[in-house]
């Protein structure tokens, strides 16, 4: 699946919105990436997710466990884990950080990916990735839906992607004239940082 199919993917869910957003980061941008009206549709999860599989095969070879952060990267995690025929587990917060909770282990020896959903700053990436160097098991990379830096974002592994934006983002106090016209929504979930 090539990044103009994931973007059509996006486009075709309702799921890649124009207007002023406000990210999870605080940051501010013209283009928002809906993912949950993705995430909505089975079909259309499995298609993008097992494209991700296949780029993490070819990638990073086999896997044994694929972790990703909650909320957000537990349903891409899981439906990824399932095209590479492998266990999912997620890393949540308690007292402030990202660790393995409900029994879940990553044995040593195991080969392990971390999957998101879509990477702006890289900051969940980081924490998701942190929270898994903390177990014998052997981090081959990261792999997300849509990398919306481009390739900038810095997560301290390999990040493969299947497809790259460059969609730029502001801070509040440095917005372009005609992203400052428009009033600022949050659509997303995660507090703002």
């Amino acid at each position: 699946m090539t990044g103009d199919a994931i973007l059509d993917e996006f486009r075709d869910a309702g799921a890649l919105l124009e207007g002023h957003f406000i990210l999870s980061s605080g940051l501010r941008s013209p283009v928002f990436l809906q993912k949950m009206r993705i995430f909505e549709d089975p079909v259309r999860t499995e298609r993008v997710c097992s494209a991700l599989g296949k780029l993490i095969r070819e990638t990073f070879g086999e896997v044994d466990i694929v972790v990703s952060p909650a909320i957000g990267g537990i349903i891409p995690g899981y439906e990824t884990a399932r095209a590479l025929g492998c266990k999912a587990v997620f890393v949540e917060r308690e007292d402030g950080a990202f660790q393995l909770r409900r029994g879940f282990e990553i044995p040593e020896g195991a080969r392990v990916v971390m999957v998101e959903d879509i990477v702006t700053t890289g900051l969940s990436s980081r924490e998701c990735i942190a929270a898994i160097q903390q177990h014998p098991g052997t981090l081959l990379g990261a792999a997300c839906i849509v990398d919306r830096s481009n390739g900038k974002a810095e997560v301290g592994v390999p990040l493969i992607a299947l497809t790259k934006l460059d969609v730029p983002a502001y801070p509040a106090d440095q917005l372009p004239p005609e992203l400052a016209a428009i009033p600022a929504i949050k659509p997303g979930s995660r507090a703002i940082a």
